[in-house]
């Protein structure tokens, strides 16, 4: 066993200790590695060879065996017990309350409102995708929409009082059903379960090189933690490359309410926004809250609204760096798999 209530009580104060920061730092250079190198040459190997529904289920598989894996590993090699599940409850309790209470912060920061006229639209995409309606508010923000809730506040679809103003009534209703797809998909309860395993591995790792010092078999544990640290981030690239998936399965529904065309222009519109006044995109990128936006936080250039420059935007480059530590995939390639959907 190598928790001990020494290490249990410094790993509460992580933030002052500098070895956890060591190791933070070693695991985004090596998610940059990976983001930069490794994954743009095997995303472009098995780009286009299976469908989503098959990509999304063989990425969860990879993402379950290797977190397990490594778990197994550690659980044999330094003879935890208890403390696996001591941390396990302790990250699901934090992840748990911010799930809960995040609803109530989002709608005092943003300042949501209801809508009757919002409400309307939001009760005709619901019932073509068959669920029952979401509340409708409206917050005061830069041109963007976002899913939220859960089983206290009930759930909510949040539309930008900007982006009303940007949208035709056809874009909006591609936009509400990519949102209302997330609330049917589970997303947000999903990716916040998904999100706990390269969490819990690197706290693992991190208290095994902790407690590496005060067991004969120092070297050794401490090998075993810094590998279970970069597998960790390894597991968080593969994890954003499902939250991705995630995005393109919920523009799907979109697309069944609206359209290819209303969906591509509402993204196209979202993005020449931000393409404009950079200065806003930067703001958006510095919110708690940018996992919500439906807007993916990357590098292009866009020109309104026609469908030579709606094609012109797919043939775009992105940075893949940006790309592969986003939870959205960037707009070029979400308005590509757009053109690519049968109903």
């Amino acid at each position: 066993m190598f928790f001990n209530s020494r290490n249990s009580k410094l790993s509460m104060f992580l933030i002052f200790d500098p070895l956890y920061w060591v190791l933070a730092i070693l695991g985004y250079v090596v998610m940059f590695a990976l983001a930069s190198t490794v994954a743009p040459k095997v995303a472009g190997k098995f780009a286009g060879k299976f469908s989503l529904y098959t990509s999304m289920l063989l990425l969860l598989i990879l993402i379950l065996a290797m977190s397990a894996g490594v778990i197994y590993l550690i659980l044999v090699f330094a003879g935890l017990t208890i403390d696996l599940y001591a941390l396990l409850i302790f990250l699901l309790a934090i992840n748990i309350l911010i799930y809960l209470l995040s609803p109530y912060i989002i709608n005092m920061s943003y300042g949501a409102k209801k809508s009757e006229e919002l409400q309307r639209v939001v009760n005709e995409a619901s019932a073509m995708l068959r669920v029952k309606p979401p509340k409708a508010v409206v917050v005061h923000s830069p041109p963007n929409a976002f899913a939220y809730g859960n089983f206290l506040t009930g759930k909510f679809v949040a539309v930008s009082d900007s982006l009303l103003n940007m949208l035709s009534r056809d874009e909006l209703m591609a936009v509400i059903g990519h949102e209302i797809g997330h609330h049917k998909h589970r997303d947000n309860l999903f990716m916040l379960l998904l999100g706990l395993l390269p969490s819990l591995i690197f706290y693992l790792g991190y208290m095994l090189i902790r407690s590496s010092a005060e067991d004969r078999r120092g070297a050794q544990l401490a090998i075993v933690g810094i590998l279970a640290v970069i597998v960790s981030f390894i597991i968080q690239v593969l994890v954003l490359a499902f939250s991705r998936l995630r995005e393109y399965f919920a523009d799907t529904e979109g697309v069944f309410v609206a359209g290819k065309e209303a969906m591509q222009r509402s993204l196209a519109k979202i993005h020449y926004f931000y393409y404009k006044y950079p200065s806003v995109k930067a703001e958006i990128a510095e919110s708690k809250f940018r996992t919500l936006f439906i807007y993916a936080l990357v590098n292009a250039v866009a020109e309104p609204f026609t469908r030579a420059d709606i094609e012109r935007l797919k043939k775009e480059k992105v940075s893949p760096i940006q790309e592969f530590l986003s939870t959205h995939p960037p707009i070029p390639k979400r308005l590509a798999f757009i053109d690519s959907l049968r109903f």
